[in-house]
């Protein structure tokens, strides 16, 4: 990456001039783009898929989409991230969709011995993010929306009210009942 690239991905991060750049087909800024939000998107999307396997092939379909249409993207006063998760948000249904449709079949399961030190650990955050992800399930589906953007991908009130095409009053609602039911729901099942 270019020395101008990194300086724009450092904590200032310049969204404006990286996203210029990877419209004008500037790798190294394709890649800052690439390497800024990849962490967010994934955390999105694992979230609302039931594998990490297919967490990472829709992730990897919402990356291609994004540097195949970059040339179109168009500021219209809202972060680049927002039109970002539009596609991510996008991707999934459609991943969602394509799944259901598809019949229900039987996985083989092979168990490899594994001679890494203590699993606990990764158990334990497994059973907790299952146990989020089914409560969460009960949420109507506007606040799981908003409870996903907010705290699973880390976008801003306006972020998330682009990419779900709702005010900011509304997402701030949305996630206020949202995080209240899923706090009466994770108190009850203690």
């Amino acid at each position: 990456m270019t020395n101008a690239i990194q300086e724009q991905l450092a904590p200032e991060f310049d969204e404006f001039a990286v996203v210029e750049a990877a419209k004008r087909g500037e790798q190294d800024a394709l890649s800052g783009l690439y390497e800024h939000y990849l962490p967010k998107v994934y955390r999105y999307v694992n979230s609302r898929l039931p594998t990490s396997e297919d967490a990472e092939d829709v992730t990897e379909e919402i990356f291609l989409r994004v540097i195949d249409n970059i040339g179109t993207f168009t500021w219209r006063g809202l972060p680049f991230g927002a039109w970002v998760f539009r596609i991510a948000r996008n991707e999934v249904v459609s991943h969602v969709r394509k799944q259901k449709s598809r019949a229900t079949t039987a996985e083989l399961s092979d168990f490899i011995p594994d001679d890494s030190p203590d699993h606990t650990v990764v158990v334990e955050n497994e059973i907790t993010f299952q146990v989020i992800r089914e409560a969460m399930a009960g949420l109507p589906e506007a606040q799981r929306q908003v409870v996903t953007l907010r705290f699973v991908a880390g976008l801003s009130v306006a972020e998330t009210a682009e990419a779900l095409k709702k005010t900011e009053n509304n997402v701030k609602v949305l996630q206020h009942k949202g995080i209240a039911k899923l706090q009466k729901m994770m108190s009850r099942d203690r």
